[in-house]
C-alpha cells in the first residue's frame, strides 16, 4: 500500500472511527485524520519506507490530537484567567452513546489506551510504540481505565470470556 490514495480508501473510515472514540468529536476526528493524510502527501516519497502506513497515520493523528489538547488547555487557562465562565452549555447528547459519554469523562491517558486497544485492536506493545510510553505503563493504564469505565457504565452487564 505505497500509494496514498489507495491507503486513504482502505483506512480512512477505520481511522476516523478510532479517532472519534479517542476525541469524542466526529469533526475533530475527521480533521486530524485528514491532517495525517496531508502530512503523508507532503512526504517526498509518500509511504515509501513505511512498513505499516495505517499505523503511521494513526500515530500522526494521535500526536496531532495530543498537541491540540495541550494548546487548548493553555488557551483555556489564559481565557479563564481573563474572563471566568459560567456554567458550560449542556452537550448535545442525542448522538452520543453511553459508551461515548463514559469514554469522554475518563482521564485522557486512560481513554487513549482503551481506544487504541479496543477500537484500533492494537497490542500493548503497539500502543506503547504509538504513545511513546513503556509497555508496563500501557498495561497499568488499561487496567485502571477498564475499572474507571466499568464504574461509569454501572448497570450494564459485562460479558465474561
Amino acid at each position: 500500500m505505497g500509494d496514498v490514495a489507495e491507503v486513504y480508501h482502505a483506512c480512512y473510515r477505520r481511522l476516523v472511527v478510532q479517532l472519534f472514540a479517542f476525541t469524542t468529536d466526529l469533526t475533530e476526528a475527521q480533521d486530524v485524520v485528514q491532517e495525517a493524510f496531508a502530512r503523508a502527501l507532503a512526504r517526498p516519497r509518500g509511504f515509501a519506507g513505511i512498513d505499516n502506513p495505517e499505523a503511521w497515520l494513526r500515530t500522526v493523528a494521535v500526536n496531532v490530537v495530543r498537541r491540540r489538547w495541550r494548546r487548548r488547555r493553555v488557551l483555556d487557562l489564559i481565557l479563564l484567567r481573563e474572563h471566568p465562565l459560567g456554567e458550560p452549555p449542556a452537550p448535545d447528547t442525542d448522538l452520543r452513546t453511553d459508551l461515548t459519554r463514559a469514554l469522554d469523562v475518563l482521564p485522557r491517558t486512560f481513554r487513549e489506551v482503551i481506544v487504541l486497544h479496543y477500537y484500533a485492536d492494537l497490542s500493548v506493545d503497539e500502543i506503547a510504540a504509538t504513545l511513546g510510553v513503556p509497555a508496563g505503563t500501557v498495561k497499568s493504564r488499561l487496567s485502571r481505565g477498564r475499572a474507571a469505565l466499568a464504574a461509569q457504565l454501572d448497570g450494564y452487564e459485562v460479558a465474561r470470556a
